[in-house]
């Protein structure tokens, strides 16, 4: 196409909404550059179409970039621009803000909301539980003209399921049915989850049996609904009897019925019904086998999690967060910390985002238990799979390498973080370091201290100067040590001094030494004459 010199913005257009389908923002984004390098202005409707992709595919970081370099550009967003972009507001933690400054933006613009934009709105506010934000928009909708249809009747209705709110949605239902529109699956399925949650489970049963009336209960998802609204109400009879009433209970059902008794406290119960669904099927998916090992890692069953382990093993079904995370604390809480260890390192390996507190909390255990190099793994695993990490982290790894005397890996991590560490702390490795750490580095943990903003004080210069007199081998060392004090302001105190003096043999020059602590004392005064200042 593009050696022909047909492509065009429509040609362009219809490739990004293919990318966008085949999932790959990838490609997207390497040809929208390549447009830009080809053509002087992108034209808006190949923006749209990148934004679609983009978003489509949950990268919504990358599609406000795009935005906001349009923007820079001086193309002007439509309203499918902005409708794009709201629908990505949906999945984002603050997306209820980021979709009213895009709202916000658009009127700035002069454009108008129209029936679309107004019914992602709806749905960013049920999403975020903005329920009273959400009346006000389907309101202000119906206000401007714009006729409510079965979405934006669900969306409301999805905000009114958040809080129970079940007198709200039988209004907004008289209101559905007296627009002319009739209720489908989604909706009718919506307002049993309202019920349930709201414990008004009479109607509940019998909107249950319209649905089934009315075909829309085929698959599992309303009786699970149900099942779950029962278990949580205390009524776990009702929900087991409707549970083995259903027909062809598949996984899902088995999960939500499992999950709902191990949220209720009922432990032995949905341990019972793990291994009913385990004898009785071959196959499992992930959510199945996370509800299962949760389960039984409630009820300490140690045989059971690593049968789960074998099994998914055998299934070659890959673990998710929710996966490792639940092995780690059960681990953590039945005090195998290698177990959590290696569960931690396969997570890492894999790719997977750690849980800082917990694994904040296994590295300091494994400590306690002995594994100091595998509390540092640990630390290093946390620390270069997150940007940043709480700074009680590095105190803690500290700690637990200068009890265990590594001290050369305990260096590593106060030359890197020592001014996220506590001075009590710094002092403590200092002292342990100038005992028995690698004599080689003692200069440069003194300069990575002082980098911190630490002032090294004259005890630890005095244990590095006995030190280095002990083996006269490294008196270069120490030499440097003494002329970067100088250069800093420091200057021995009068043990160390008379220590100096009193084997200055050892450097061949017993004036040397003299000069070097005269230059010293004037450096030490002059410096804190400029501090007084």
């Amino acid at each position: 196409m593009q050696e022909r010199e047909m492509t065009n913005v429509a040609s362009y257009s219809s490739y990004f909404k293919y990318l966008g389908l085949s999932r790959d923002p990838a490609r997207a984004l390497q040809v929208y550059g390549a447009i830009q390098d080809r053509l002087m202005r992108v034209h808006v409707s190949v923006c749209n179409s990148v934004l679609g992709c983009l978003v489509k595919n949950g990268r919504f970081d990358s599609s406000f970039k795009l935005y906001d370099e349009m923007i820079r550009e001086g193309l002007s967003p439509d309203p499918f621009t902005y409708s794009t972009l709201l629908s990505g507001c949906m999945k984002l933690k603050q997306g209820y803000t980021k979709a009213m400054g895009l709202i916000n933006e658009m009127k700035s613009r002069g454009l108008q909301m129209d029936s679309v934009i107004y019914g992602t709105l709806l749905a960013i506010c049920a999403s975020h539980n903005y329920c009273e934000e959400a009346e006000v928009y389907f309101q202000k909708m119906k206000d401007e003209g714009h006729s409510p249809n079965l979405f934006h009747y669900s969306s409301l209705l999805n905000a009114y399921s958040e809080n129970a709110d079940y007198g709200k949605a039988e209004m907004l239902m008289k209101d559905l049915r007296s627009s002319g529109l009739t209720p489908n699956k989604v909706i009718l399925t919506t307002l049993l989850k309202v019920y349930s949650k709201g414990g008004i489970f009479e109607k509940a049963k019998e909107l249950l049996t319209e649905l089934e009336a009315s075909g829309f209960a085929q698959d599992e998802m309303p009786y699970c609904i149900l099942i779950d609204g029962l278990v949580k109400g205390g009524k776990i009879e009702e929900a087991q009897m409707l549970f083995s009433e259903m027909k062809g209970k598949d996984g899902y059902a088995f999960s939500i019925m499992i999950s709902a008794l191990h949220r209720g406290g009922h432990h032995q119960e949905s341990k019972q019904l793990a291994k009913e669904f385990e004898t009785e099927n071959a196959s499992y998916d992930l959510v199945m086998l996370n509800t299962s090992l949760r389960t039984y890692c409630s009820t300490n069953d140690m045989e059971s999690v690593m049968g789960m382990l074998k099994k998914m093993d055998e299934l070659n079904i890959s673990p998710d967060n929710i996966t490792f995370n639940t092995l780690i604390r059960y681990f953590c809480n039945a005090k195998v910390y290698h177990l959590a260890y290696k569960t931690i390192e396969d997570m890492h390996t894999k790719g997977h985002q750690l849980n800082e507190e917990l694994c904040s909390h296994v590295m300091v255990q494994l400590g306690k238990a002995g594994f100091p190099s595998e509390a540092f793994s640990v630390y290093n695993m946390l620390r270069y799979s997150k940007r940043t990490v709480h700074k009680s982290l590095h105190e803690k790894a500290l700690g637990i390498l200068v009890s265990a005397e590594l001290l050369k890996d305990a260096y590593i991590v106060v030359k890197d973080n020592a001014e996220l560490i506590s001075p009590s702390s710094l002092e403590k490795f200092a002292r342990s370091f100038m005992v028995s750490g690698n004599i080689n580095l003692i200069n440069d943990v003194m300069k990575a201290l002082n980098r911190s903003g630490w002032r090294v004080s004259q005890d630890i210069f005095g244990r590095a100067i006995q030190r280095y007199i002990r083996k006269p081998d490294k008196k270069h060392l120490l030499l440097c040590l003494l002329d970067w004090m100088t250069g800093q302001g420091y200057s021995v105190d009068s043990s160390s001094r008379n220590l100096l003096l009193k084997n200055a043999q050892l450097f061949g020059q017993n004036q040397l030494i003299a000069e070097i602590l005269s230059k010293q004392q004037t450096a030490s005064r002059t410096i804190g004459q400029r501090h007084k200042k």
